[in-house]
């Protein structure tokens, strides 16, 4: 592990969060920042893909995965809000901040380069590893990872397909894959991430667990911070018992079969005359 590589990715991901701060305050659109924040990780982790000492075969894996998660996730959130303007969460806390947001939302920003620092730093790690390409650990953290890229996609499209419907107004989503998990989508980001520790633990160097900071980082994020709180405290106002039975009966997170909801296997008050 060369630590000149690793200072100079961390300086990588606060320049480009500096860049993000920098559109946001010449735009007033935070809703490209999340999209800046997928390229920045994107172009890091090719970075460290390069940079990274493994045999070769090992660094274009992990270039070729990172760069279709970066593309992906990029562009389904740069579709998603092109046009939109402020993002609803940047703009309630930049009003929060007051005259001292400009400051603060530079340092909201920097937070999030160290956090897209941490994933780099898997796939830096995951693509260092100079055992003979390809290990077992290889293909299993492969296969995850694309199985987790695939899911994220369909989870994503099968969102924007009900979105377009007319019960999608007062409605809540739980087709498809929706139907096992209330963020599927999150989970299977978490999931793309548990693939770089797996390809990682293909080296015997003490150093490789640090990849395992990736998905535990990515899931305390996406079900205690960022990620679910949120955006569940925004369905519960706009969906109300709608949300609140698709609660009772269908996972937060993790994909698992599906509950009987209260309100149906509760006896009946009525009585016959």
């Amino acid at each position: 592990m060369d630590v000149t590589v690793l200072i100079g990715l961390a300086l990588l991901m606060s320049l480009i969060m500096a860049l993000a701060w920098a559109v946001q305050r010449v735009t007033g659109a935070s809703g490209w920042v999340d999209t800046i924040w997928s390229i920045a990780v994107g172009i890091g982790g090719l970075a460290a893909a390069w940079a990274a000492d493994g045999t070769p075969e090992r660094g274009w894996m992990a270039a070729v995965l990172v760069g279709l998660w970066s593309l992906r996730l990029a562009g389904h959130i740069g579709f998603r809000t092109h046009g939109a303007g402020e993002d609803p969460r940047y703009e309630k806390l930049i009003k929060e901040w007051g005259s001292a947001a400009s400051l603060r939302l530079f340092l909201f920003l920097q937070v999030q380069a160290v956090c897209a620092f941490v994933l780099v730093l898997a796939v830096y790690v995951a693509a260092s590893g100079k055992a003979p390409f390809p290990q077992i650990t290889d293909i299993a953290g492969g296969v995850l990872s694309i199985v987790a890229l695939a899911g994220e996609a369909l989870s994503d499209h099968q969102l924007q397909r009900f979105r377009k419907t007319p019960e999608a107004k007062k409605g809540v989503m739980e087709q498809g894959l929706w139907a096992y998990s209330r963020h599927p989508n999150y989970f299977f980001e978490w999931l793309f991430w548990c693939g770089w520790f797996v390809i990682a633990l293909g080296q015997p160097e003490w150093w490789a667990w640090f990849a395992l900071l990736a998905p535990i980082q990515m899931y305390w994020l996406l079900v205690h911070v960022s990620g679910i709180p949120p955006l569940e405290e925004h369905m519960l106002k706009s969906r109300g018992d709608a949300f609140r039975d698709l609660q009772s009966h269908v996972n937060a997170f993790f994909p698992g079969p599906r509950r009987d909801s209260p309100a149906l296997s509760a006896p009946s008050k009525e009585t016959r005359p």
